[in-house]
């Protein structure tokens, strides 16, 4: 089966170290910002803009723009992963789409951030505010609604319950 998992997450909650479990699982790549920011770094693209349209000509995609997004059938969707991006409503009519979204209670967020940024309680407590706040700015200002609504995904995972290590496993 081509199916595409889109995982929007809070700051915090492991996604990437799930979503990069599941690729190795399941040879398929992952397509994030940070993706984007290497092949920039790599000089494989002149903008972030560029590397969207170039990312938007292969079978799955990231992009921003959700009013130019190509219409495409399921059988075209190439397996893959797409963290974040509003991934999860650019696909939200398609066949094979499995929307996912991670979350975890706050202070285990901020206690994973200060571990794995160095940081001190409360500056890790400011990063994950401000991160979860822009990201539902983003998604708001590109899909017109709220961010982490329930009804927008077919499975919720809270990584303080089951473990980062437990979640690629279901």
């Amino acid at each position: 089966m081509k199916l595409v998992i889109t995982m929007s997450r809070r700051f915090g909650t492991g996604a990437s170290i799930i979503a990069s479990e599941l690729s190795e699982r399941l040879a398929v790549p992952v397509y994030d910002k940070a993706y984007i920011e290497e092949k920039l770094n790599n000089h494989e693209y002149e903008s972030e803009a560029e590397a969207i349209r170039k990312l938007a000509e292969k079978p799955c995609i990231i992009h921003r723009d959700l009013h130019s997004f190509p219409t495409r059938r399921s059988s075209d969707l190439k397996p893959c992963i797409i963290l974040g991006r509003c991934a999860s409503d650019i696909l939200k009519d398609r066949m094979n789409v499995l929307n996912i979204f991670v979350c975890a209670d706050k202070e285990d967020r901020i206690l994973r951030i200060m571990q794995k940024d160095h940081l001190d309680h409360d500056s890790a407590r400011e990063k994950v505010e401000k991160t979860d706040e822009e990201r539902a700015a983003y998604y708001y200002e590109h899909t017109g609604k709220t961010w982490a609504h329930v009804n927008d995904y077919h499975m919720i995972i809270d990584t303080s319950e089951i473990g980062v290590e437990n979640c690629a496993d279901i």
